[in-house]
């Protein structure tokens, strides 16, 4: 897989209508900028969006954090077009083609022929694909979209306002909790009950990060859309980091900072990793599988846990923030 030594924490979501938007994406601190050319672009835009993000990615400098392109559907007459122009004017340039509503493999095959076929025409190099996960039938055929195309595929990113839509689900934000979608517990001795909200979205994410993780593609999360609410993207974001998404989206700069704070371990973290390194190192010299550190027993899955967590750390060094 052509995949670069990158960090993913923050995707910014930038409309390629939005000329003033894209001058400012590169140098805000976004891991990666994707500029979007379907759901924030109006059906009369869509060409007009397509030149435009060409242009963009032409013409800035995007040194500072890799670069997507969001195509538009492949049940719409703009999606080949999408990819065909993208690829061949500014392939160069263009890290990943984001695909949305993928429902089967043969939606990622497909976009990955006609990459392969234009690079080929016009001696690009092969550009990822990142697929949104975002309708039923996506969740439904995951393990099998995830195994599409092993050679380019290598995100997939949980889309929760389209899927909540695909399952016909009663959501009041996208991406945020929903006060229906909550328990009660049994009444007290004075006949008080309490309600504990849920998390309406764990299933499909977890399923997801599941079949990404199974077969070696990154995780992501999707946008929380209530620009107000820095407490709840903080929230949403911890939710998905314990899952296993090593990023979200952001829909505005404003969330970029917090959502970097989120997948970047902490100085307490790495510290701790580094122990459980060097005790499990220690219990190996001395033939023992598993030893105690700070009155918890660690093992091999406890040394896996801790690489994964110095090796983000020592990434997000390399680049710097």
């Amino acid at each position: 897989m052509a995949v670069r030594d990158r960090l993913h924490r923050t995707e910014l979501a930038v409309p390629a209508t939005n000329l003033r938007a894209m001058e400012k994406a590169p140098g805000l601190g976004a891991d990666v900028v994707f500029l979007d050319l379907e759901d924030a672009v109006a059906p009369d835009d869509k060409d007009r969006a397509r030149e435009q993000a060409i242009e963009a990615l032409r013409r800035l400098d995007w040194s500072r954090c890799s670069v997507a392109v969001r195509i538009n559907g492949l049940d719409t007459e703009w999606c080949y077009r999408d990819v065909v122009e993208v690829i061949e004017r500014a392939g160069d340039i263009v890290d990943s083609i984001l695909v949305p509503k993928v429902g089967r493999a043969s939606d990622v095959e497909f976009v990955a022929t006609l990459c392969g076929q234009v690079e080929r025409a016009h001696g690009r190099r092969p550009v990822n694909l990142h697929v949104l996960i975002e309708t039923a039938l996506g969740i439904v055929n995951v393990e099998e979209i995830a195994q599409a195309s092993p050679d380019r595929l290598e995100a997939l990113v949980f889309g929760p306002g389209d899927y909540a839509a695909s399952v016909r689900a009663r959501t009041t934000s996208i991406g945020g909790p929903n006060p229906d979608y909550a328990v009660l517990t049994d009444p007290n001795d004075a006949g008080e009950r309490e309600r504990h909200w849920g998390d309406q979205w764990h299933y499909a994410l977890s399923r997801m990060v599941a079949a990404a993780r199974a077969f070696g593609l990154r995780a992501i999360d999707g946008p929380y859309a209530d620009l107000g609410d820095r407490e709840g993207l903080l929230a949403s974001a911890r939710r998905a980091a314990a899952l296993g998404c090593e990023g979200k989206w952001a829909i505005h700069p404003s969330q970029i900072e917090p959502l970097n704070e989120v997948f970047t371990p902490t100085e307490a973290e790495v510290e701790r990793a580094r122990r459980i390194i060097e005790a499990m190192r220690e219990a190996a010299a001395e033939g023992r599988g598993a030893v105690a550190l700070d009155g918890r027993l660690i093992d091999a899955a406890s040394i896996r846990m801790a690489e994964n967590v110095v090796a983000r750390a020592e990434q997000i060094g390399r680049r710097g923030s």
